[in-house]
């Protein structure tokens, strides 16, 4: 068996097989303040009262601070729920993106099953958890029972292999995965990475990763955890190894599909307008001219990707044609860019630093784009008016790109500073 079946297995109660239904236990709930009030309005037609505040995380990230009536009031409404239902212990505001919070707080383990009302809860799956977005009213039903159901998915194994260059990041390695496959080529799949390249990568390049499992329409993006990974959830929840449930692929796990990826010489990942499987080398697309530059998000806002920003933007400036927005994604990260001088330097070079929150990744807070703009981000999608302006162009990329392309004013590849 695979890892996420071992996973839904024990859940289960019985040795599960892809395509059957099953109910099972969730060990945590996750929603923000653009999910919640949606999900309060049907729990409160079915429940009175949540089956476990303690297994409930609610976190303000998308509209941080309220920038118009009706994101305040949905906040409102939020905080009135919250109250009530006493989700105190795990209910956070303005700390930061709900993806990078929830890790941060201790609240993820191996072998959990977490649920959330944002597509890229996907995220854990670095942990080697299963975990998957949800709508509203499946959430709403989470609150009420602690259980909901799944269809058991069919796995596709995709084996990673080769050294990350100075000019690339794991946002390539799964950029390139996304351009290769098709943004409905994993759906309802758990897409599980392995390979050296896998084992060798921090807890960061792996989050990154499994967000975006599901820009290929996977149910979950899933790894085996390594000494990093293991180290990181002892640290943040306390606990020793051998408290810790660790699930392993077996050698002969069966799988619907395998893919081998040899990251050895890979340039620049781009995606393009307007959909994240268009994806181009970077020497395809390169002199395109930016608007706008972002390096943050649930993808790309931790503090391996402000640092590869900082080595090229120390000592040059932002071209006068571009504007630079950098939004940590967390207040410890943002805390610890400005402890190792990190904030300073995008000062200096003339980027605009914001709070900890989704900013634009959006559309809806802080950096939109208008009529005609462009704009090279480290966020997870560019579908058409995703970050504005329906007339508007969104590029993805690693923060190294973002940072080369707010020098000069044009898509540009790192090596060539």
């Amino acid at each position: 068996m695979n890892i996420t079946e071992k996973i839904l297995s024990q859940r289960a109660g019985h040795e599960v097989t892809p395509g059957e239904i099953i109910e099972i236990p969730v060990d945590l709930a996750m929603s923000h303040d653009g999910t919640s009030p949606p999900a309060i309005k049907t729990f409160e037609k079915i429940a009175e009262k949540v089956w476990d505040p303690e297994k409930i995380a609610l976190i303000f990230d998308h509209n941080v601070p309220a920038n118009t009536i009706g994101s305040a009031e949905f906040q409102e409404v939020c905080r009135d729920f919250i109250k009530k239902q006493n989700i105190t212990k795990n209910y956070i505001h303005g700390e930061g993106i709900c993806h990078q919070v929830v890790p941060e707080m201790g609240l993820v383990e191996p072998n959990m099953v977490i649920v959330g009302a944002d597509s890229h809860t996907c995220t854990y799956g670095a942990f080697g958890a299963f975990s998957t977005g949800m709508g509203a009213t499946d959430l709403a039903m989470v609150w009420a029972t602690g259980k909901t159901w799944f269809m058991v998915p069919e796995a596709i194994k995709m084996e990673i292999e080769g050294e990350l260059n100075p000019s690339i990041a794991p946002k390539d390695i799964i950029l390139n995965i996304i351009g290769d496959i098709g943004i409905a080529g994993a759906t309802y799949k758990t897409a599980e990475f392995c390979g050296e390249t896998i084992e060798k990568m921090g807890v960061e390049g792996r989050a990154t990763m499994c967000n975006m499992a599901i820009e290929m329409g996977a149910k979950n993006g899933i790894m085996e955890p390594n000494r990093e990974v293991i180290d990181y959830v002892c640290q943040r929840t306390g606990k020793k190894e051998s408290e810790l449930s660790i699930v392993k692929s077996d050698e002969d796990a069966i799988y619907s599909k395998e893919m081998h990826f040899d990251i050895t010489d890979m340039e620049p990942q781009i995606a393009c307008p307007n959909d994240v499987d268009n994806v181009k080398g970077i020497s395809q697309v390169e002199g395109t001219f930016v608007n706008q530059c972002l390096i943050g998000s649930c993808t790309n806002g931790r503090l391996s990707d402000l640092k590869d920003a900082v080595e090229l933007l120390e000592g040059n400036k932002i071209h006068n044609d571009t504007r630079l927005l950098i939004f940590p994604a967390s207040r410890e990260i943002y805390k610890q860019s400005i402890e190792l001088g990190y904030i300073d330097t995008f000062i200096d070079a003339g980027a605009i630093i914001c709070n900890p929150g989704c900013g634009p990744c959006l559309g809806a807070h802080m950096g939109v784009l208008s009529e005609g703009e462009a704009c090279i981000s480290t966020t997870n999608r560019n579908f058409k008016g995703r970050m504005g302006d329906t007339k508007s162009s969104v590029y993805l990329s690693n923060s190294k790109v973002v940072a080369a392309s707010a020098i000069k004013g044009v898509i540009t590849d790192p090596k060539d500073l």
